[in-house]
């Protein structure tokens, strides 16, 4: 059977350059009958970049995930890379999982800087369970202490065999083949902290591109995990689109006249559009206000912008591109039918001014390996894409990325927590394809879907440690039937942004501004948070303070908030 095309829905987007078409199963059918999952991570990715939620930027191998699967459009993540990926992994709230905030310890039992052992990782639990397990790319979940000669090492000029301690790495949580970097922030070109299983890759060929070379990897994988009778779990977790801004100039030039245009053009096209596939359906007026009133015709830096703009979209194409190399090999496999592809990204776009950061600490590298000094144009002076220069979109763009959402990465309004999020299954997926699901759910979901899929139970002990109760709920009867009974409540806190949402469409949000206010949200008429209506329900409100004052103290979330009169 054909997967077909839903034109109704889809009829403005372009089509993979080949089909995804469900498969005759191997001629020797395997005895394992429990299906590969594969979990595919984007970093900083606002909301409506690809083209099936709106956006203009090519993106057809996912597009054709999308009109063959389920879109969500209340997934949510934990606002930020570090604490998202712990949750994502252990099916716990970030706090539990030891990374409320980075990758530094705080000393501070949810602020611990790395990933509890009192957690489990998907991939140990499904290891246990009989399944080949494997991760490519980006880590960001252990303790990443910075060196005397951190300058030199972010260079390649020093080596050391320790990007973090070994005892975190992937390959000790779980995973059988690791390829992919312990830090954060990569040069795109030359990745730091790239590492292949434990041992570090110190140099890499002229014309390498990270989502390029995660991708082949994944492709490996795959050919090789096609030949055992035991399924897989994979995790793809790419660098792209986070920061900086570089990719090859041939896929920048693909998009060198698309944002000339302007903000307010590109995100006016892109709620257009969202209008016409439906992202949101019970809603049809929810454009949000701009975050920054500057004007396009009025900005000096225009070419700049743009450029960055184009680099941002070139970095999310060639990803989708990758993505369809990943595909293509489960199809040429014959895996594809039995496989569960999961695709969201960590957070939202970034509005980080990474040109105002110091470099040649952190992870931020203030040269080349050569010695050729790495460019971080305060002034705009050069533009973005090069692997000389570090640049980033900053918060006008970030605005429009995140449309029709308010604010962005790390902020606890949708535009922060709120993921794209698509579902692929051609054998398990029973609901409409093509369709849009409305339930809430969290990336802590995905460890209690993996389980389900498994038929695998979580520990209570693992290698000696106790382990703290699952968070997560199973989404697969929302694939299914379209509906779960999922969670009464999720709660959110980030470097004290704090917000709770409960299972009835409510929500609270305190920004970290010092001295300010709870407010309340009815997302069932509001779903982008523009009316405030915390005056209006002050019993509502006070109930819900209570819950998230309760859930913080239950999930180590610290210090805990003080009740508003």
């Amino acid at each position: 059977m054909e997967l077909t095309v839903h034109k109704k829905l889809f009829n403005t987007l372009p089509l993979a350059a080949f089909a995804l078409s469900a498969c005759a199963q191997n001629p020797a059918e395997k005895a394992d009958k429990r299906p590969n999952i594969l979990i595919i991570l984007a970093d900083d990715m606002g909301y409506s970049d690809l083209g099936c939620y709106g956006g203009e930027i090519q993106t057809p191998n996912l597009d054709r995930l999308a009109q063959n699967g389920v879109r969500f459009n209340r997934f949510y993540n934990a606002g930020r890379s570090c604490p998202t990926r712990a949750s994502l992994l252990t099916g716990l709230y970030p706090h539990e999982a030891g990374i409320g905030r980075m990758t530094f310890d705080d000393h501070l039992p949810g602020y611990r800087g790395t990933m509890t052992h009192n957690g489990v990782t998907i991939a140990e639990a499904l290891k246990n369970a009989g399944y080949q397990t494997g991760m490519i790319g980006k880590w960001h979940v252990a303790e990443t202490p910075l060196r005397p000669d951190q300058r030199e090492w972010l260079a390649h000029q020093v080596q050391h065999d320790e990007f973090a301690p070994k005892e975190n790495y992937p390959t000790r949580r779980g995973f059988e083949d690791y390829y992919g970097t312990i830090y954060g922030v990569v040069d795109y070109f030359d990745p730091f902290s790239l590492v292949n299983g434990e041992t570090p890759v110190n140099k890499v060929p002229k014309d390498y591109y990270t989502t390029i070379a995660y991708s082949d990897s994944a492709v490996s994988y795959i050919n090789r995990y096609a030949q055992s009778d035991k399924p897989f779990f994979m995790y793809l977790s790419y660098n792209s689109p986070h920061w900086p801004l570089q990719a090859p100039e041939e896929d920048v030039k693909k998009y060198e006249n698309t944002y000339k245009a302007g903000w307010e053009a590109i995100r006016d096209a892109r709620y257009k559009r969202m209008l016409e596939l439906g992202i949101f359906p019970e809603q049809s007026d929810y454009l949000t206000n701009r975050q920054a009133t500057k004007e396009w015709e009025t900005n000096p830096d225009s070419a700049w912008d743009a450029r960055a703009m184009a680099v941002h979209a070139a970095m999310i194409d060639r990803m989708d591109r990758e993505i369809g190399k990943v595909l293509k090999a489960l199809e040429d496999t014959k895996e594809l039918d039995n496989t569960l592809i999961i695709f969201l990204s960590d957070n939202g776009c970034s509005p980080e001014i990474c040109q105002n950061f110091l470099p040649g600490e952190n992870d931020r590298p203030d040269m080349l390996r050569d010695g050729t000094p790495v460019i971080y144009p305060k002034n705009k002076e050069v533009m973005p894409g090069p692997e000389t220069t570090y640049a980033s979109l900053g918060p006008l763009w970030a605005n429009v990325a995140n449309m029709p959402f308010r604010f962005w990465k790390a902020k606890m309004y949708e535009g922060g927590i709120c993921t794209p999020m698509i579902a692929y299954w051609s054998r398990g997926i029973k609901i409409p394809v093509g369709s849009v699901n409305s339930e809430m759910c969290h990336v802590m979901d995905l460890m209690a879907t993996c389980l389900d899929l498994a038929q695998a139970k979580y520990p209570t002990t693992f290698n000696g440690n106790e382990i703290l109760p699952l968070e997560g709920i199973s989404i697969v009867p929302i694939l299914q039937t379209g509906k779960r009974k999922g969670h009464k409540i999720i709660g959110f806190e980030h470097f004290n942004e704090k917000a709770l949402m409960s299972r009835d469409g409510w929500k609270i949000i305190q920004p970290s501004k010092k001295d300010s206010p709870w407010e309340l949200y009815d997302l069932n008429s509001d779903r982008t948070e523009k009316n405030d209506v915390a005056g209006q329900y002050p019993e509502r409100l006070r109930q819900m303070i209570s819950q998230y004052e309760a859930w913080a103290e239950r999930t180590m979330v610290v210090p805990a908030p003080k009740p508003q009169n």
